[in-house]
């Protein structure tokens, strides 16, 4: 579970995240949606406990991201937006590295990674060089790292970036099984992934909240109707750019 309230987050005078306040339970993937600069990442880093709050909290599995980071760490798998991978290692030695970074018991460091290569399809290039591989591989290995120790919390910042459309759907496959028993919470920029993708969503502008629920359900609220826009625009697309153009809200609902 994850719940954040009140999270804020200013750099000197920029208000990056205002006042952000959602829940995302297990039973389904939440995608976290927003324009560029609406604040999704800086929120993801909160909830990661790699930035403190200006105001405001969250509880990550349960424990407070400020009275607990290192609790809140152990029970994370998290995949940043294009994240640095050393290139100079294989891939195998880099997940047994992270495996070692992350606690995991030395006589589980072998099936942890035997999982994490078969659910994402790594055994094929578990000795090739990091480097050498490219990138919708590399974003594979990162999502792999993400997955070591069978954390109850997901956190992941664009996780099918780079893959083609065969790896997306094996991914998006993937999350849902995922999803069943653990946290997944979903930063993307693509909405049709999000709709096929996730069951709750959360969307962000100017870095606040304004609107949650599921799509179906965002789509019927916050739609503008068809003949006042391109009726073939999507329901959900179509609210979206109608939210995100209307200004930031409380409650989920646009104030101008």
């Amino acid at each position: 579970m994850i719940e954040a309230r009140g999270l804020t987050r200013d750099f000197g005078r920029v208000r990056a995240v205002d006042d952000v306040s959602f829940t995302a339970a297990p039973g389904t993937v939440t995608g976290f949606l927003g324009p560029n600069g609406a604040g999704k990442t800086t929120t993801l880093r909160l909830l990661t406990t790699f930035l403190a709050p200006t105001a405001g909290t969250a509880t990550v599995a349960g424990f407070d991201v400020l009275r607990s980071p290192l609790d809140v760490r152990r029970r994370v798998g998290y995949l940043c937006e294009n994240a640095p991978l050393p290139g100079e290692l294989r891939v195998v030695e880099y997940l047994r590295l992270r495996a070692e970074v992350k606690g995991i018991p030395r006589d589980r460091v072998r099936g942890a990674l035997g999982a994490a290569l078969e659910r994402l399809e790594l055994g094929s290039v578990a000795r090739r060089l990091v480097g050498n591989l490219s990138r919708g591989y590399r974003q594979r290995v990162g999502l792999a790292d993400a997955l070591l120790g069978d954390p109850p919390v997901l956190i992941l910042d664009e996780p099918t970036t780079n893959l083609d459309p065969d790896q997306v759907r094996r991914v998006r496959e993937l999350l849902r099984e995922l999803a069943r028993e653990r946290t997944v919470f979903v930063s993307t920029h693509l909405l049709a992934e999000a709709e096929r993708t996730c069951g709750a969503l959360v969307i962000v502008a100017g870095g606040r909240v304004v609107a949650t629920g599921t799509p179906e359900e965002i789509a019927r609220r916050h739609a503008v109707a068809p003949e006042s826009a391109d009726a073939a625009v999507p329901g959900l697309e179509r609210a979206f750019l109608a939210l995100t153009a209307g200004g930031a809200a409380d409650g989920g609902e646009v104030r101008s």
